[in-house]
């Protein structure tokens, strides 16, 4: 059996930019949205109707049962595991669930079918989230393969006389690249509620977005293994987040790791989501491109196709070593948000806000710096702004805001949170700077703590350059109810000779696609950076291979476009206007980009 997800790497942190006019799409025809919800499938394909054999199993404690002990009953059977981000998210749910129904006759069962998951493993799962339902191993996958199983977030009804009558998504509150605050759709508390009632079920059989699962029947074959290809490249594009202490959902350190999460790697790197990389590859070379290789790809995915052969021990890779604690060194100096904050188990968290004043009068610039959450599974991104003192000499070059348009000073998304630059260049701080976080976090299904530090190493002197941000904005838009396509456009104009750096588009859950393009002043027109599938899970920032020198009088265009239509799943309300907001309900069309000027 093997399953497949991968939610990997990033990189350094710094600003970004944005684009301009006609929007067109690079990427494959044949991949999938970044953003997918539960959608109604054929009954007739997935045993709808059906009587379900009188399965046997024996849960985590050592209990032996089988279905038709439930007869009478309505039974509902759920498809978790300890890894799937998914199945985090809907344990909170599962769990109000579970008791919503305690006093009727409906029964509940939770099914992990993971070969590489133990005993020990379940039985943590069930402490960490609180599970109530009675809980079973299927390492075989016995019961996973008679329900024909393919997500972790599959869940089935049978009546009382085990006639299969749904399967399908719990709800649609969370799916691939969403969050929503509440379900719109709740498709398992209709089900359940239809079979007590005795009436027919209107949506009998959805896709559940969860970690693809594949039972396989084959021996393992092909040239290509695990020691003499694939373990290369999974340590080279997926251990640096998947791994203990880390914010990838689950470890992809071994041979039995990435073999029981195969499927969902599979899906991930076939759709191009994984590693997270979204530049059109036809426009500009960047130094930290994450994606797959053609050859790469095709191999991982081969290897999965043949079954997942281990190969001979002796062509293994040396193991991979991993920095321990701060990626730049140690830090001269580390800023810690002033008070904890408490992330809860499941709901939407309003960006939070917390400032720093910097413990230093005099100006200074950094060399190198780092963010580093303390709970780095629930954090999403964390963006830093300057405030300069009223009173510093500089004060009038930035706009005294602090609304996500002016001061970006630092920024981190998983795998991508720190930055040293070269000798000779730094990031200037006034003395008395105020240093605001702003930072984002998405709730996994456990309450959590985290304590956010910015570690800093600085210029032992004033450097030769300094790299400024500058944030190219739109603020006066309105994207109307259901549109899906809604373009929105900001620029920049270049006041002197500047060699740009890298580049960083924010839009929020609407957001679509984004490109940048640089008019020169004799008319060429450059390309500079094209996403046209934008992630919003993903701030990433673009790092030129080449700076580029662009002369005095280049006009930047950053060019947005938003997707408000109920063909988004992620959009909180289709028939609502959207305009400028800091919240992830409204939207933003910023780009950020990183340069200097030079003679």
């Amino acid at each position: 059996m093997r399953l497949k997800h991968l939610s990997l790497l990033m990189l350094l942190a710094m600003g970004a930019v944005a684009g301009f006019a006609g929007l067109a799409f690079s990427q494959d025809e044949d991949l999938e949205e970044v953003r997918q919800a539960p959608r109604p499938v054929d009954p007739r394909k997935h045993r709808i109707g059906q009587l379900i054999e009188d399965l046997e199993f024996t849960d985590i404690e050592g209990k032996a049962g089988k279905l038709s002990d439930y007869k009478g009953k309505a039974l509902v059977i759920l498809v978790t595991n300890k890894g799937c981000p998914i199945c985090k998210k809907f344990a909170p749910v599962i769990n109000e669930i579970v008791e919503a129904y305690a006093d009727k006759e409906v029964a509940f069962l939770l099914l992990n079918p993971m070969e590489n998951e133990t005993i020990a493993d379940c039985k943590n799962a069930v402490e960490r989230y609180g599970f109530k339902a009675r809980y079973i191993s299927d390492p075989k996958a016995v019961i996973a393969r008679a329900l024909n199983v393919d997500s972790t977030g599959d869940a089935f009804v049978l009546d009382g006389a085990r006639t299969l009558r749904y399967r399908g998504a719990v709800n649609d509150q969370f799916g691939f690249g969403y969050n929503l605050d509440a379900p719109r759709e709740t498709y398992l508390r209709d089900a359940i509620d239809s079979v007590l009632a005795g009436e027919e079920i209107v949506q009998p059989a959805t896709w559940a977005p969860g970690c693809l699962l594949e039972f396989e029947k084959d021996e393992p074959t092909g040239d290509i293994t695990w020691h003499n290809r694939v373990s290369r490249i999974i340590q080279d594009n997926c251990q640096e987040c998947h791994r203990e202490g880390e914010n990838g959902p689950f470890e992809l350190m071994t041979y039995a790791d990435v073999k029981g999460n195969s499927s969902m790697v599979k899906r991930q790197v076939k759709q191009k989501l994984m590693p997270p990389w979204f530049a059109n590859p036809d426009h500009g070379e960047f130094s930290n491109d994450r994606s797959l290789s053609d050859s790469d790809r095709e191999a991982l995915i081969s290897w999965i196709d043949n079954g997942c052969p281990e190969g001979d021990a002796k062509d293994a890779p040396v193991a991979r070593k991993f920095a321990e604690g701060w990626k730049i060194g140690k830090p001269e100096t580390i800023y810690e948000l002033p008070q904890t904050e408490k992330i809860p188990a499941k709901g939407t968290v309003k960006y939070q806000y917390q400032t720093i004043k910097v413990d230093f009068k005099e100006d200074r610039w950094v060399q190198a710096m780092e963010i580093r959450p303390t709970a780095p599974q629930v954090v999403h991104h964390v963006l830093i702004f300057l405030k300069y003192p009223r009173s510093h000499p500089r004060a009038g070059e930035q706009p005294n805001d602090n609304g996500g348009l002016n001061g970006y000073f630092m920024g981190m998304v998983p795998g991508q949170g720190h930055i040293v630059l070269p000798e000779g260049m730094g990031k200037f701080i006034p003395g008395g700077a105020e240093m605001t976080f702003q930072i984002h976090y998405t709730p996994t299904g456990e309450e959590a703590e985290d304590r956010t530090k910015l570690g800093v190493i600085w210029c032992k002197e004033k450097p030769e350059t300094e790299v400024t941000t500058t944030g190219i904005s739109n603020v006066f838009f309105r994207i109307p109810p259901g549109a899906e396509n809604h373009e929105v456009q900001a620029i920049f104009v270049a006041r002197e000779k500047m060699r740009l750096l890298s580049l960083m588009p924010h839009m929020h859950v609407r957001g679509k696609a984004y490109k940048y393009m640089a008019k020169l002043p004799d008319g060429e027109e450059i390309t500079l950076l094209d996403v046209p599938r934008y992630d919003f899970n993903w701030q990433l920032l673009y790092i030129l291979r080449e700076p580029i020198d662009l002369p005095k009088g280049t006009r930047i265009y950053a060019t947005g476009w938003y997707d408000n239509s109920d063909k988004n799943p992620a959009n909180p309300d289709p028939k609502k206007a959207v305009t400028f907001g800091e919240q992830t309900w409204e939207e933003m069309q910023i780009g950020y980009i990183n340069w200097y000027p030079i003679d």
